[in-house]
């Protein structure tokens, strides 16, 4: 899944986009590097990060989304927002796939949209909102939570109308947790297959890579200089269960795990 933000502020400056122009050439660069699926944010999730009102976000996404779906129109795209409307206008526009990060929480209308479309629906963890949730985020087990919240968020959307074969899952990495969370839900992947459902994890050029980089002692790398991290960080994901990758660098990461699978099967 390739990243593709028309926002001004998203955490990671070159997965910004200036213009329609931009959007569709960067589009089609990642679809010829091997993306399987485009992702279009047009609100910003980062740490700190406040909500976008909602013409805003439809006058950002949805003349991107219709563009991208007439050059490309083989090509998934998956609409990253939170509001129903936006959900609605983007499947209209050439959409397949809602990626909620508040899955299905923030919008009463959302599981609406989704179960009346047929689409899939990613369904994420977070503690609190983009705008608190690096606020000392605190857990008892994260994995049990993350257990806890899921068997939830699936029963509630069965319950309004989601076919379960639909639903896909993605544990959150950095939203609402702090290195050791992180950590230890990338480590215990494997447990949330028991749900039998497809695992998207997001883990590209996050914070917790760059503290991993920096140790004890030295600074923290920006994102910028994260990709070499990043790219471990996505084969042990793999290794661990993980069968969807939401990623800013194409390429590199199509590259790496074409290797990974070349060992795999000697």
């Amino acid at each position: 899944m390739g990243v593709l933000n028309v926002t001004p502020d998203s955490f990671y400056p070159d997965s910004r986009t200036r213009d329609i122009s931009d959007a569709v050439s960067k589009a089609a660069q990642m679809e010829q590097e091997g993306a399987d699926v485009l992702d279009i944010g047009g609100e910003s999730t980062r740490p700190g990060a406040s909500q976008v009102d909602l013409s805003t976000e439809l006058e950002r996404v949805i003349p991107v989304i219709q563009a991208i779906h007439q050059r490309l129109p083989h090509i998934p795209i998956s609409i990253d927002t939170q509001k129903a409307e936006v959900a609605r206008q983007a499947l209209a526009s050439g959409a397949q796939v809602i990626n909620d990060i508040s899955a299905l929480r923030h919008d009463p209308e959302m599981a609406a949209v989704v179960a009346q479309n047929g689409a899939r629906v990613v369904l994420m963890h977070m503690q609190g909102t983009p705008a608190t949730m690096q606020k000392q985020p605190t857990y008892d087990d994260v994995i049990e939570e993350l257990q806890r919240f899921f068997a939830d968020r699936i029963e509630a959307a069965v319950r309004q109308g989601i076919a379960e074969d639909k639903i896909i899952l993605d544990p959150g990495i950095g939203f609402g947790k702090t290195l050791a969370h992180n950590l230890a839900i990338l480590q215990n992947l494997s447990r949330l297959k028991s749900f039998g459902r497809p695992l998207l994890v997001g883990i590209s050029r996050k914070s917790f890579i760059g503290l991993l980089i920096a140790g004890e002692t030295h600074p923290v790398p920006p994102p910028e200089a994260r990709l070499e991290g990043t790219l471990a960080a996505t084969l042990w994901a793999l290794n661990e269960g993980a069968t969807g990758l939401r990623v800013h660098d194409v390429a590199p990461t199509r590259q790496a795990i074409q290797v990974w699978q070349g060992l795999k099967s000697q």
